[in-house]
């Protein structure tokens, strides 16, 4: 078989997708990183192998806070931000969207796409009320599991009033609202309802969401919030069969773009997956823009730098099998 991969390495989740030649997705992984995005990549992609055997590698994709890391593990043919990821993929699935909903572990974003060109977007990076760990957090506390956090709150048809525009605002709000009598689930639908808001009004200010909407992400797989969405944008939103691995999906596209106009990529094989990796970070005082440079060596030897805003050290790298000279 041959595929082309898709990787996409966050914060709480790494995703892997396989495509084939024609896009069509065949496999699909959803990994916790757990702090070790490395040790997460090499798990998914051994899984891979073992669930493939033998096939042929046509391309790989790296995209998320960690494209950079990984897309020097694994010899990526294309390395490309979050905002180009779920737009290729969103596209893919649904060529005539127009409106990109995505919600994940740490962050959240709207994309706003208009005849196939990403015309505007914004990210929310700062506030973790919506995303999928302040939902996990939520879920603990009140003992449920996440996977019943939505089914839940659909069983509510009289929502309580949830402060959302605050994480410790939300979870303060909640417990009066416990205090004060109301019911698990009521509490839950009106906790989405609040989120739904706070994205809208913050993601989405001065955004213009027009049909057709598509959600994706991993909080997408929380039916409450999927409702809120519908309720409060009064339109159907959809939600894709592969909605938790979007950007792994639109990383592998991305690849795939690449490799029209390369012959062999630069896929470093599964064995390359055996090798020790290391990481260290120093500040260059070059200049006064102090940038924090990124080092990744395997097996002792410097595979790549990056971080720095003129080049200087990316562009300075040793040949290949050298050691990294101190530079710290």
């Amino acid at each position: 078989m041959q595929v082309y991969l898709g990787i996409d390495v966050g914060s709480v989740s790494t995703n892997i997708a396989v495509l084939q030649r024609d896009g069509t997705v065949v496999d699909s992984l959803y990994i916790r990183t757990q702090g070790r995005p490395i040790e997460a990549v090499q798990t998914g992609l051994k899984e891979i192998k073992k669930r493939f055997g033998n096939m042929t590698v046509l391309g790989v994709g790296t995209t998320g806070s960690g494209r950079y890391l990984t897309g020097k593990v694994v010899g990526a043919d294309s390395v490309k931000n979050e905002i180009t990821a779920h737009a290729l993929a969103a596209m893919h699935i649904m060529p005539e969207v127009k409106t990109v909903l995505e919600i994940g572990g740490q962050d959240s974003k709207i994309i706003i796409i208009r005849r196939g060109v990403v015309t505007d977007f914004a990210m929310n990076t700062v506030c973790a009320a919506g995303t999928g760990s302040f939902l996990d957090q939520q879920a603990a506390r009140l003992n449920i599991p996440i996977a019943q956090f939505g089914e839940l709150a659909l069983t509510s048809t009289t929502p309580v009033r949830i402060a959302g525009r605050c994480a410790v605002f939300a979870e303060s709000d909640m417990i009066h609202k416990q205090q004060t009598g109301h019911s698990t689930a009521a509490i839950l639908h009106g906790l989405c309802q609040a989120l739904v808001r706070n994205y809208l009004n913050n993601v989405g200010k001065g955004k213009s969401v027009l049909e057709p909407v598509v959600f994706q992400g991993g909080v997408a797989a929380n039916q409450g919030m999927h409702r809120a969405f519908e309720d409060a944008l009064k339109c159907s939103v959809y939600v894709p069969p592969y909605f938790n691995v979007m950007g792994a999906i639109g990383a592998a596209l991305s690849a795939r773009e690449e490799m029209a106009a390369k012959r062999v990529s630069d896929f470093k094989g599964f064995d390359a997956l055996n090798a020790t990796y290391t990481t260290r970070s120093f500040e260059c005082s070059g200049c006064a823009n102090v940038c924090e440079i990124i080092e990744l060596s395997a097996n002792d030897s410097l595979l790549g730098r990056w971080g720095d805003r003129c080049g200087k050290w990316t562009q300075s790298l040793p040949a290949v099998g050298e050691k990294a000279c101190e530079t710290a």
